[in-house]
């Protein structure tokens, strides 16, 4: 019987270590991203945070924003905010540019804050949620860490350098991908 127990335990030892190895997103540079926002003093060296960094794109939830006769996708992390954000599509979001690194604009409903830290240092690329202004957020140029961003999710390819393109105000269109 001892040996039954021994083999038992290794194996729900084995299966323990394999569930934690899937928990990582396999992205290097952007493992950063699953640590959780530390408390203190806001600096651009504070870690990221996506709800769920394991999510792959096969897997995510897709939407596609577009922006004139430019279409964006961008694949959401598996977060109660991003739910929220698609039960509110489709949606024509209204965007300013802000200090040439992001284009925000007002959704109709906020969003959850269910399980987010009290703010983010969002990535060129990924797509956001300010929640002290309940605006959508697509960022094209390097924001360091501030209180209220949520990362909602990821824009796929060269999208943040064509956003990048679009000077001034935009109006954009975003809904899922069907």
């Amino acid at each position: 019987m001892k040996g039954r127990d021994l083999g038992a335990a290794v194996l729900v030892a084995a299966s323990g270590v394999t569930m934690l190895a899937g928990c990582g997103d396999g992205g290097g540079a952007r493992s950063a991203a699953t640590s959780p926002a530390v408390t203190g003093t806001p600096s651009s060296t504070r870690p990221r945070h996506h709800a769920t960094a394991g999510v792959t794109k096969e897997e995510g939830m897709r939407i596609e924003i577009t922006i004139e006769d430019q279409r964006f996708q961008a694949t959401l992390d598996d977060s109660a905010a991003c739910l929220d954000l698609l039960a509110q599509l489709p949606q024509t979001v209204r965007m300013r540019d802000h200090g040439g690194v992001e284009k925000t604009g007002p959704l109709g409903s906020a969003l959850s804050l269910e399980g987010q830290p009290p703010g983010a240092d969002p990535s060129i690329g990924d797509v956001g949620y300010y929640a002290p202004g309940g605006n959508f957020v697509l960022y094209y140029g390097d924001q360091s860490y501030y209180p209220g961003i949520v990362i909602l999710g990821r824009l796929d390819g060269d999208a943040a350098e064509r956003i990048a393109q679009l000077h001034g105000n935009v109006t954009a269109h975003v809904d899922t991908v069907r």
